[in-house]
Order: C-alpha cells, then structure tokens, then sequence
C-alpha cells in the first residue's frame, strides 16, 4: 500500500490551516471591531466559498491561477512557475474553501465576550499587540480552536476544487479523496475503503476530541463560578 496520499493530504492540510489561521483571525478581529462601507458585501465574499458548489470554486481558481489566467501567467512570466497541476494548487483549494470556517468561528469568537474588557487593558497602557495576546487571544480561544479544527478537517476532505486546479497526479497531487474517488473508478474498492476509514477515523477523532475539550472547559467554568 502506497501512503502517499496520505503524507500529501496531512501537509496540504496543515499548511492550508496555518495560512487560514493567520488570515482568518486578523480579518475576524478586524471587521468585528470596525464598522466601515461595504462591510456586509466583504463578509458575504469571504463566506461565498461555504454556499457554492466546489467545481465553481475550482473553475474560478482555474481560471485566476492558469497560464492565461491573470495570476497564473504573472507567475509563468516573472517566475517561469504554475501552480496548476501542481500541489500548491491543491493548497490554494484548501485554503479557499475552509477559510469560511476559520472566519466564521473567529468572528463569532471576537463577538462574544464584552469589548470593554480590551478598552480596560488599553487605558492601562497596553500595546495593540499586547492586548490581543494577553487579552482577546485567550478571552476568544475557544472558538478559534474550534474553527482551526474544523479548517483541518474541511482541508484534508477537499475534493472538487482540487481536482480543478490540481487535477489526479499519482505520487504529486493524489490527496485521500482524489485517492478514494480514482480507487472505486478502476474498481479496486479494497483500497478504497482503506481510505475511506482512514479519513473517517481522522475526522471522527477530530470532532470527538473538540467535543470533549469543549465540554472539559465548559465544566471548569461552571465549577469555577
């Protein structure tokens, strides 16, 4: 049995999920925070990847990120680099379509505790960057937690738009779905399934583990009021 699908998918998931990580929390914390002109039409774009079917997601990318597309062919031209058919393409797929989730519980996280929690640390000299650590980081991680996990599930099951960009290269860009779906395409429904309980099993293991952490954390709080 080869697991390459297996290493592939685990680092396209990862890096798909720090990068969303990062994104998702700053723009969660900036647009919650700020009320400016088109704030419900940006936040509608960043949550259109949840609503639209994947090969949207995939044609769209395909057409940003192929050698006549405008991303694309900056890339071939200055870099001599594609990133169609190519694993990187397989990780902008990931990231676009779990960032929603990220976002999503980065926002609601930001907006359930009371903001003059921060205003107080602030009139007490702290930095912007102190605050946030020491303040709105531990105050919303729950949420963020949360969302991180569901970005890393969401990321490691991503099928359609990957098979748009990326396309099914066996040892390149074969994640665990592209795997599954090729495996029962030639019959082989053995390693199929092999595949498709290893990614239940990762999965399962995900929500259960979250479900428990969310819950143990739940109880503290109780008993510490």
């Amino acid at each position: 049995m080869d697991y390459t699908p297996l290493f592939l998918s685990l680092k396209i998931a990862s890096i798909a999920t720090a990068v969303v990580a990062i994104f998702g929390i700053f723009l969660a914390r900036f647009i919650s925070r700020n009320r400016f002109l088109g704030k419900r039409i940006l936040e509608s774009l960043l949550m259109l990847p949840l609503v639209l079917p994947p090969t949207v997601v995939g044609f769209g990318l395909l057409y940003l990120f192929g050698k006549n597309g405008p991303i694309g062919s900056l890339l071939l031209n200055l870099f001599d680099f594609q990133i169609v058919f190519t694993w990187f393409g397989a990780v902008i797929a990931a990231i676009v379509v779990s960032f929603p989730l990220m976002y999503q519980s980065a926002a609601a996280s930001f907006q359930n505790y009371d903001p003059n929690i921060e205003n107080a640390a602030f009139t007490m000299g702290a930095s912007s960057w102190r605050v946030f650590w020491t303040v709105t980081f531990p105050l919303a991680w729950p949420g963020l937690l949360a969302g991180l996990v569901l970005t890393f599930a969401r990321a490691l099951g991503e099928f359609g738009a990957t098979l748009m960009i990326a396309g099914y290269i066996p040892n390149q860009t074969e994640t665990i779905p592209l795997a599954i779906y090729f495996a029962v395409d030639s019959g082989n429904m053995n390693e199929a399934l092999f595949w498709v309980i290893g990614i239940v099993a990762v999965g399962f293991t995900a929500i259960l583990w979250l479900n428990w952490w969310s819950g143990r954390n739940i109880l503290r709080f109780t008993n510490d009021k």
